[in-house]
C-alpha cells in the first residue's frame, strides 16, 4: 500500500454483532479510505446479506479470505478463542490485520502474535476502539489539564442487571466477562496510569451467567505514584453507579458515556490553615466555606469522530507510515494484567 492508494481493500472475517455493526459500519462510513471487498462467515445468510448490501465477494471460510489477492487488511472479528490463530495466519499471508478485542486469550498468544508481526513486517493492529470514545477522551483531558489536583482515586463502573446464555457465556469460546468486556476499562485504566505497572487485585464470579463462564469481575490496579485505579464488570447490579468516578485533591469528576461534571476548588482558593491540637469550640468538626467551580461535557456536543477516529487513524498508518492507532505495547500490558488476574482468580469449569 502506498501513499497514492485512494482506497485501502478489506476483508471481513466474521459477521457477527462485532464484525457486522462495528467493522463493517464503520468502514462503509469511510468509502474514500476503505472498500470492503470480500467477507467470510459461515451462515450463508450473513454472506447473502454482505453480498446484497455491499457488493462484494463472500467466502465460508477464512482460507479462501486469505487467498483474495485484492485484499489487504483483514479485519478479525470471529470468536474470542480464534483471535490468535487467525491473525496469525492472516500475518503470515501478508495481510495488515485488525484484530478485535481481546486480542488474545493468554498473554503467551498476544506474544506469538507480535513475534510473528514483526518477523513478517505484516501491520498488527489491536482494535481499542474505546480508546477513542468521547467521554474517554473528555475525562483525560480534564484529568490533564490539573484542576482536580492529583488524582486519587478512579472508578470505572460497567454495570448492568441481565442474565446470557449465549457462546461467550462459555469458557471454550474464549467467553466471559474478563475476557470480552473487560479489555475495555483495563486499557482505559493503564492509560490513564502511565507508564506505571500495576499490582493488581482480581475477584471473579459467576452470578447470573447460564454459562460457564464470568460475569462477574473485579479489579483493582495500584502503583506508586499513580491513582488507584478500581474496575467493576458485572451483570448483577440492579442499581447502576456512575460509568465514570474521579477523585483528586481539588475535585472530582462523574458521568458517563454520554454526559460528565465536574467541580474543583482552585488552589488559591483555599485558606490558609494550620493543625490545631486544641479542641474546637463548638465540639464538632471543623468545617470551611468552598468557591465550587464546575464543568460539564454533554456527548450531543461532541464533534470529534469518536471511535471511528480509529479507522481514520488507520488508514494514515497502511498508506503514509503513520503509527498504529494502538501501539501494541500497550495492548501487551493489558493482556499481562488479564493473566494475572486468571492467574489470581482461576475459574473452574462448571
Amino acid at each position: 500500500m502506498t501513499e497514492n492508494d485512494r482506497q485501502v481493500k478489506v476483508g471481513v472475517a466474521g459477521l457477527g454483532r462485532s464484525g457486522w455493526d462495528i467493522h463493517v459500519s464503520m468502514i462503509r462510513q469511510l468509502p474514500e479510505k476503505y472498500q470492503i471487498v470480500a467477507v467470510a462467515d459461515l451462515l450463508p445468510e450473513r454472506r447473502e446479506e454482505a453480498a446484497t448490501q455491499i457488493g462484494c465477494r463472500t467466502y465460508d471460510n477464512f482460507d479462501q479470505l486469505l487467498e483474495d489477492a485484492e485484499v489487504e487488511l483483514v479485519v478479525v472479528a470471529v470468536p474470542s478463542y480464534l483471535h490468535s490463530e487467525y491473525a496469525i495466519k492472516a500475518l503470515k499471508a501478508g495481510k495488515a490485520v485488525v484484530c478485535e478485542k481481546p486480542m488474545a486469550t493468554s498473554l503467551e498468544k498476544a506474544d506469538e502474535m507480535i513475534a510473528v508481526a514483526k518477523v513478517t513486517g505484516s501491520t498488527l493492529a489491536p482494535f481499542q476502539n474505546r480508546r477513542y470514545s468521547p467521554d474517554f477522551r473528555e475525562v483525560r483531558r480534564v484529568i490533564d489539564s490539573g484542576v482536580l489536583g492529583r488524582i486519587v482515586t478512579i472508578r470505572l463502573a460497567y454495570h448492568a442487571f441481565k442474565r446470557r446464555w449465549d457462546w461467550q457465556t462459555l469458557q471454550e469460546f474464549g467467553g466471559g466477562s474478563l475476557n470480552n468486556t473487560c479489555p475495555h476499562p483495563i486499557d482505559r485504566a493503564l492509560a490513564l496510569m502511565g507508564d506505571k505497572t500495576p499490582q493488581v487485585f482480581c475477584k471473579r464470579d459467576r452470578v447470573l451467567t447460564l454459562g460457564d463462564a464470568d460475569d462477574y469481575v473485579k479489579i483493582v490496579l495500584s502503583a506508586e505514584g499513580a491513582p488507584t485505579i478500581e474496575i467493576e464488570v458485572t451483570d448483577n447490579v440492579a442499581y447502576p453507579q456512575p460509568a465514570w468516578f474521579v477523585a483528586g485533591t481539588r475535585g472530582g469528576l462523574s458521568g458517563s458515556t454520554k454526559k460528565l461534571d465536574w467541580r474543583f476548588v482552585r488552589q488559591q482558593e483555599f485558606p490558609p490553615r494550620e493543625v490545631d491540637k486544641r479542641s474546637p469550640p463548638d465540639r464538632g468538626y471543623n468545617k470551611e466555606d468552598l468557591v465550587w467551580h464546575e464543568g460539564s461535557w454533554d456527548l450531543a456536543s461532541d464533534e470529534t469522530p469518536g471511535e471511528l477516529g480509529y479507522y481514520i487513524d488507520l488508514y494514515d498508518c497502511l498508506t503514509k507510515g503513520a503509527p498504529l492507532p494502538i501501539d501494541l505495547q500497550t495492548v501487551r500490558r493489558q493482556m499481562w494484567v488479564m493473566e494475572e488476574c486468571r492467574r489470581q482468580a482461576p475459574l473452574e469449569a462448571a
